[in-house]
């Protein structure tokens, strides 16, 4: 098996549709309002009608109430949280619906990663990783620099899926994979030809770079996802 590809920040059906025909796991919308990418709830349902691809909510710092009403209605696969939500937040949300949970972290040291899993850890599936850049929500394309895949996955509670994200695009993901191993790896702006707009052959050659990659050893060894 080979990490499972994520198109994010996506706001217009024709990227949503070439992500799906370019064979992209999981298409993410940022349904929160006030963000750069955000699209509304209607405009997120319209832009998901109908593909394969699994869609993940990306939310920031709402309410348990309305991460569930928001999820439901796209009908999330993932929900994916970048903000500071409390652990009692996030457990309502888990408990919510029929999806996964996963936890952004913008780690600048192994210590943002530690205590994202003392404080998330039993309400959460997965992680994703990315690079802190201050003051901005996400990682504003910033590459992970804490260590490799046997540090990162030493701290990962056991069967957590391993979500790689920040500063990858189609000429970079290959050396991100040998790196970090991670079960899932999440682009945005490294596949964009402006803000919000992707580009369709950015994103095949950012597929094809994923399912080109050699398996790493944690799949051939059957480790869980």
């Amino acid at each position: 098996m080979r990490p499972a590809v994520k198109i994010c920040g996506l706001t217009r059906r024709v990227d949503v549709v070439a992500a799906d025909q370019a064979g992209a796991d999981y298409v993410g919308m940022v349904l929160s309002a006030g963000f750069s990418r955000s699209v509304d709830l209607t405009a997120a349902q319209d832009l998901i009608d109908g593909v394969r691809a699994r869609p993940v909510a990306v939310l920031v710092d709402e309410s348990a109430d309305r991460a569930i009403e928001l999820a439901t209605r796209i009908r999330a696969d993932v929900v994916q949280l970048h903000g500071q939500e409390a652990p009692e937040t996030v457990k309502a949300i888990a408990h919510g619906g029929d999806w996964g949970v996963w936890k952004a972290v913008r780690a600048a040291t192994l210590t943002d990663l530690e205590r994202a899993v003392e404080r998330y850890g039993p309400f959460v599936d997965g992680y994703l990783l990315e690079g802190r850049i201050e003051g901005v929500v996400g990682g504003g394309g910033a590459v992970l620099q804490v260590g490799d895949e046997r540090i990162v996955r030493a701290l990962l509670p056991e069967g957590a899926t391993f979500v790689l994200a920040g500063g990858l695009g189609p000429a970079s993901v290959g050396v991100a994979l040998s790196r970090f191993g991670p079960d899932v790896v999440d682009v945005s702006s490294g596949v964009e030809s402006s803000l919000g707009c992707k580009d369709a052959r950015r994103v095949e050659h950012f597929v094809a770079a994923v399912r080109a990659s050699p398996p790493h050893a944690n799949f051939e060894q059957g480790d869980p996802l």
